[in-house]
């Protein structure tokens, strides 16, 4: 018998037990998503997912991969007749020899065509580490190569063992889904219905009405939504999470030394506070020396480490309690402008003064090229996972991880594996800057944005998606979501299909003749309103997180 992850343990008993998720049961016999992942570099591999999939007993072979003058020899796998439209899941176990550690990158090569990352794994020598990634089929393969390189063409040998490979169609990628939906972002609720000395009322007419969500959903916003009423209402109608683009950079709080000036955010503070948004607060410094105020790039020494000082402290006791989050050092896989001038521990310095100011924020590594590619060698899964470590072994609390989503072409089955590598940290996971890249159509951008957010609602470990599309006075930064007079672009449609279908339908029903109703709702407060003859009443009640069925009743 195959072994589950614990999650997928959980699934497959909901989906054989859940009476509500029965319709599922009879139309789906497909494979279930493993979510299982590593992080640690272990003396033996574990069994490979899916008994290895279609790579069951299949070899590995030696294959010549470049031009015949410069040639690398890779540990490669044959594959025969890759179907269409399928998302494949690939994991293996890998293992260094020659080289204390190296990034390995798995790539595919078929007819035609070659992605050139579909994983990648931070190798070790003398112990197996573990790689997980995949790839989507859009169009059939008679035959093709996946196979392994050190990512910097280095010449350590590579060890691969207990590698799968598993195919998913659309429908059944689709189902496994919902599935989590249905067990992640739903629970199953009974109101029950009696008088006041506790009788049954059966036949009493019950409405049930989702007024608020709990899964934060939202977009960046910037200057221009103040005093904009409709911009506003537009935002307010959809979300319910809010994140300033620019506003509380350094840059634009205090573009020249002393001179503060935080007019502009304390008016977008006010809105979001007006309409009970949650907030993120993006950022507090950003490591690439390009969006670091000029003046604060002319110091040096003791003036630059009172700057930063000064920064720190005044921005988050000016706003301590008002942001969920605190993006602390933006980007610094790939930057280190504060490192450089104030040395390795100014990282560690920037995490533990904010948590000692506000220390009820969750404080945030914020990155890009984490979930969007496995291309980016500076930031590759298990770069961002030794980086949180290195903070939470020097003492950093309330580590939180911030994937940026900045897409191009996105590959849903690499995404997943990100993130279930991620998961592994028991850390909040934010998708925390959504768009696609303003190089395709608008019905392109449309389509690959609802699979990336559909990637992200269906992960059980992502716990918010913020999307980066503030409207400015010359648009937005690759993805608008509207035109100016906030008429919906396709993006906005695709967002308002999603926010419809991830929100319960309004209800209508008899309770039973136990004086009871029963529904399946998404996480979030209800409103319930309760007609029994000529007695009447209405009340609220959450829905949160739990595995067992939420009770609430409510008295005539």
């Amino acid at each position: 018998m195959r072994n589950f992850h614990p999650f997928s343990t959980f699934l497959l008993f909901v989906f054989l037990f859940h009476p509500l998720l029965l319709v599922l049961v009879d139309s789906y016999d497909g494979p279930l998503y493993d979510y299982t992942a590593h992080t640690e570099c272990k003396l033996r591999p574990e069994k490979p997912l899916y008994n290895g999939g279609i790579l069951k007993n299949q070899a590995l072979s030696v294959q010549a991969i470049g031009d015949t003058s410069n040639a690398i020899y890779s540990p490669a796998f044959l594959l025969h007749n890759l179907t269409a439209k399928t998302y494949y899941s690939f994991s293996s176990w890998v293992k260094l020899g020659g080289a204390v550690s190296s990034v390995v990158r798995a790539s595919l090569r078929i007819e035609n065509e070659t992605y050139n990352c579909i994983g990648t794994v931070l190798a070790k020598h003398g112990c197996w580490s573990f790689l997980k990634g995949g790839f989507f089929m859009n169009l059939p393969s008679n035959f093709s190569i996946l196979f392994f390189q050190i990512f910097d063409e280095g010449d350590a040998n590579i060890s691969i063992d207990n590698a799968s490979l598993q195919p998913f169609t659309e429908e059944e990628w689709r189902v496994n889904q919902q599935l989590t939906i249905n067990t992640v972002r739903k629970r199953a609720v009974t109101v029950h219905v009696s008088d006041k000395q506790g009788g049954r009322l059966e036949g009493a007419l019950i409405n049930v009405k989702q007024i608020s969500k709990d899964f934060p959903f939202g977009s960046a916003i910037a200057k221009t939504i103040i005093g904009n009423l409709p911009y506003q209402d537009w935002f307010v109608k959809r979300f319910n999470a809010a994140v300033f683009e620019n506003e509380l950079k350094w840059y634009a709080t205090e573009p020249k030394q002393g001179v503060l000036n935080y007019t502009t955010a304390d008016r977008m503070l006010e809105f979001v506070r007006a309409n009970q948004i949650t907030a993120r607060g993006h950022n507090i410094f950003w490591e690439d020396p390009k969006y670091t105020p000029p003046w604060v790039q002319n110091l040096t020494g003791e003036e630059l480490k009172s700057a930063v000082d000064s920064r720190i402290k005044g921005l988050l006791s000016r706003y301590k309690d008002e942001f969920v989050h605190w993006d602390v050092s933006n980007e610094m896989l790939h930057f280190d402008f504060y490192e450089k001038s104030l040395g390795a521990n100014a990282t560690l310095h920037f995490y533990k003064t904010a948590h000692e100011i506000d220390p009820l924020a969750t404080l945030f590594m914020n990155e890009f090229n984490v979930v969007e590619t496995c291309s980016d060698v500076k930031s590759t899964v298990d770069n961002y996972i030794n980086r949180l470590k290195e903070l939470k072994r020097n003492g950093v609390s309330m580590d939180g991880i911030g994937l940026e989503g900045h897409f191009t072409i996105p590959n849903p089955p690499l995404m997943r594996a990100i993130l279930d590598k991620l998961a592994t940290l028991n850390l909040p996971i934010w998708l925390t800057e959504v768009d696609i890249s303003h190089t395709l159509g608008q019905e392109t951008q449309a389509s690959y944005l609802e699979v990336v957010l559909r990637e992200g609602f269906s992960h059980p470990a992502v716990g918010g998606i913020m999307l980066w599309s503030a409207l400015g006075p010359n648009g937005c930064y690759q993805m608008c979501l509207t035109d100016a007079n906030f008429r919906n672009l396709p993006t906005g449609d695709v967002v308002d299909k999603l926010l419809k279908e991830w929100k319960t339908e309004d209800i209508e029903a008899r309770t039973d003749n136990h004086g009871s109703f029963s529904f399946y709702g998404f996480l979030g407060e209800y409103e319930v309103s309760v007609k029994y003859e000529n007695r009447s009443a209405t009340s609220t009640f959450p829905v949160s997180v739990g595995d067992e069925t939420k009770h609430f009743s409510i008295q005539l």
